[in-house]
């Protein structure tokens, strides 16, 4: 037999109707803002509504999930006979991944006949969904929980980000830029050309002049490292700005011939750390 769940958690930024039309269970994040004490789950406020609130002033603070909510989701499903494998929000940039894994152990122990796996995909928002779109296509075609396992392992070093801000303030605020930067990159329309490294962190790598700028530069990215740059799968993130995600896309079909698979928005949970306007592009290469 080969059942098995795929778990995530909302560091994927695939929709709620996504994630159970794939058959993917998952565990949510949540935010507030630092003027409101209500805590709300990455699902709870709509991203057009929660980066309103972020241009009008308000500010963000994010929150994981503990290892005993994972515990519990995850034994609901070994009780039900169902092995788990569990692919989450990279350990680089939240806390979430160490508290599932501690679940994990604990599971292990408990659930000897089942098998509990956990991966850190050391990705984010659409990055994680790729996977989890890839993963789910192998254990679709039959293959085991090992199988698909180790086929998003290799996948991992491969898995591309290329992402732009709109406005480096958000970047300012979790000190990802200095407040110089910021301001000068502001007075002067500097978008810089970040990537995800090997051990899932944001990097910035270049400067672009101007928002087209930096979408051709994350387009040439593209041609440089995609495994297959003409029949690959690709996703593209967004930060409300709808118009620029399907430009970029357009950019990449005419240069490519590839279609973008998916369109997501970017949820609250990351968000809150880029900003609205935030532009990301995620695709398997041959490097990170």
């Amino acid at each position: 037999m080969n059942n098995f769940t795929i778990f995530t958690d909302s560091g994927c930024d695939l929709s709620q109707e996504i994630l159970n039309k794939w058959n993917i269970k998952y565990c949510c994040l949540s935010f507030m803002f630092e003027d409101q004490e209500k805590m709300y789950g990455n699902y709870d406020l709509s991203s057009k509504d929660f980066y309103q609130k972020m241009r009008d002033g308000h500010i963000a603070k994010t929150s994981g999930i503990n290892s005993n909510e994972f515990k519990e989701a995850f034994a609901e499903e070994l009780q039900k006979g169902n092995d788990v494998l569990y692919i989450g929000f990279s350990s680089g940039l939240s806390g979430t991944y160490s508290c599932a894994y501690a679940a994990v152990q604990e599971l292990c122990e408990e659930f000897p006949e089942r098998k509990v796996i956990s991966i850190d995909s050391l990705s984010a928002s659409g990055g994680l969904g790729l996977l989890l779109y890839l993963a789910k296509e192998k254990r679709d075609n039959g293959a085991t929980i090992d199988e698909t396992a180790d086929y998003i392992k290799e996948l991992i070093p491969k898995n591309c980000h290329w992402f732009t801000v709109d406005d480096l303030v958000y970047l300012k605020r979790g000190g990802r830029v200095s407040p110089t930067v910021a301001l000068v990159g502001g007075v002067l329309g500097i978008k810089p050309v970040m990537h995800m490294d090997d051990e899932g962190h944001l990097i910035n790598m270049s400067k672009a002049r101007g928002r087209n700028a930096s979408l051709k530069a994350i387009v040439d990215k593209y041609g440089e490292l995609a495994e297959n740059p003409n029949s690959g799968t690709v996703f593209i993130s967004h930060g409300d700005c709808l118009s620029d995600a399907e430009k970029l896309a357009s950019m990449v079909e005419k240069s490519y011939g590839v279609s973008t698979k998916l369109i997501t928005d970017i949820g609250p949970v990351i968000g809150a750390h880029s900003g609205p306007g935030t532009l990301a592009l995620f695709f398997i290469g041959k490097e990170r």
